[in-house]
């Protein structure tokens, strides 16, 4: 192990090494991650730990300088474990380059649904009794780390002492096609409500689409810039800032030029920063099989019920007078074909679209009688993750505890930090 210091805190890096398929425990033996947070004024101290589940699917945890964001509070009383989840970051990472080392596509394909929820959380349950001595841990799930702290709680409840959830209550039966029926209304409101802030953006998104349509876009690193990638900026209008971030890279659109006016350099390297999946590849591959249960296929679930929501084509859009509608958080075929990181992946997708046998994610019979403290924090008009969904939820959930707020966005334990990570520990004791 290593240790080192950043102001306010000592760091120490650990590894573990967990079985790659838990149900063959003598198998293939993978490598994971975790950065070990304490106080520098506690690093003797017997503390309780605190395990960090990052969204995604495919993030690494959160690099912290210091005490950033929530932390500082996690580690007055925590000991901390920022956990790279399988797949991720430092942790046997996946991605164009290391995939294809499984063999073809259906070997890929196999490997990666070794690489969803149930995985990750039976890593923790074989990470935690070498930290702890066998003592439960609190868990804190951001967003798809709440829809592992969510499994947890059926699959493991003697491992947990306490969990918190930020913006990560899923449905507990959903099908793919239901998530994104119910997404794609809030990211009209989303973007109707970016309009209403910025109006000068409709005509500068127009503007754009023009250009693409007379033009084929190839931006730095060879990412294709169609109309659907286009749109799919308005994943940032989930975000704290995000509606100020799109507004801002669309005034730098245009740069005049001496055969007129073309897409900047500045505008299409902040493009390409926001839509590559070349640091994630995972949250593409396996977005919709996180959703994934029941012997269901979710073939493209997103592509297929966008048909159902005519405003966001862009093409109609562009024959009419109408706004043109950004998409959000949704994976398409076509980001298999315009992205250089994926490109290799596509096969593999598809046969992970195409798989009926999933297991199932979540119990609601021992959800329904849980005895772990739980307290959630769920944000009005959640772009990401369905608020309606979350609530029923946490309604299934035997002693769950909700903190429901427009105050923050999806991202709000970053934005809201100490504040929103005191107010869920507060609840989980029974103090609001």
């Amino acid at each position: 192990m290593t240790s080192y210091r950043q102001p306010g805190v000592v760091l120490t890096d650990r590894r573990f090494t967990v079985p790659l398929d838990h149900r063959d425990p003598a198998g293939e033996q993978i490598e994971l991650y975790g950065r070990e947070v304490v106080a520098a004024t506690r690093t003797g101290a017997d503390l309780p730990w605190l395990v960090y589940l990052e969204g995604g699917p495919g993030h690494g945890a959160r690099r912290f300088v210091g005490k950033q964001a929530w932390l500082g509070r996690a580690v007055q009383d925590h000991r901390v474990l920022l956990l790279d989840q399988r797949g991720t970051g430092r942790s046997t990472p996946l991605n164009r380059q290391t995939l294809p080392q499984r063999g073809g596509p259906q070997a890929q394909a196999d490997h990666l649904a070794l690489f969803r929820a149930d995985s990750i959380v039976r890593d923790c349950e074989a990470v935690r009794p070498r930290l702890t001595g066998g003592a439960p841990w609190t868990v804190l799930g951001q967003s798809f780390g709440g829809f592992c702290a969510t499994h947890y709680l059926g699959a493991a409840p003697e491992g947990l002492r306490t969990v918190l959830i930020t913006g990560g209550l899923p449905s507990l039966d959903a099908h793919a096609d239901d998530i994104y029926r119910a997404a794609y209304p809030r990211i009209q409101r989303k973007v109707e409500a970016h309009y209403d802030r910025y109006p000068q953006d409709v005509e500068r998104v127009r503007r754009v689409a023009v250009h693409l349509a007379e033009r084929k876009t190839v931006l730095p690193g060879g990412y294709v810039l169609t109309h659907e990638a286009f749109q799919s900026l308005g994943i940032l209008l989930g975000s704290e800032d995000g509606t100020h971030r799109l507004h801002y890279l669309l005034e730098d659109a245009f740069v005049r030029t001496g055969s007129g006016h073309e897409l900047s350099d500045t505008f299409q390297e902040a493009v390409h920063a926001v839509l590559s999946f070349a640091g994630h590849p995972l949250y593409a591959a396996l977005h919709e099989a996180i959703y994934a249960q029941g012997g269901t296929a979710t073939a493209w679930a997103a592509e297929r019920v966008r048909a159902e929501f005519p405003q966001f084509d862009a093409g109609a859009a562009l024959s009419g007078d109408g706004p043109l509608l950004f998409t959000g958080e949704s994976i398409h075929p076509w980001h298999f074909e315009v992205d250089p990181a994926l490109r290799p992946l596509h096969e593999c997708a598809e046969l992970l679209a195409a798989r009926t046998d999933w297991e199932p994610l979540y119990d609601p019979a021992r959800l329904a009688v849980n005895q772990v403290p739980v307290a959630a924090a769920v944000y009005h008009d959640d772009m990401y993750v369905d608020t309606a969904h979350s609530l029923q939820t946490a309604r299934a959930v035997r002693g769950l505890r909700t903190w429901v707020t427009d105050e923050y966005e999806h991202d709000g334990v970053r934005a809201g930090g100490q504040r929103v990570l005191d107010r869920l520990l507060s609840l989980a004791r029974g103090e609001l």
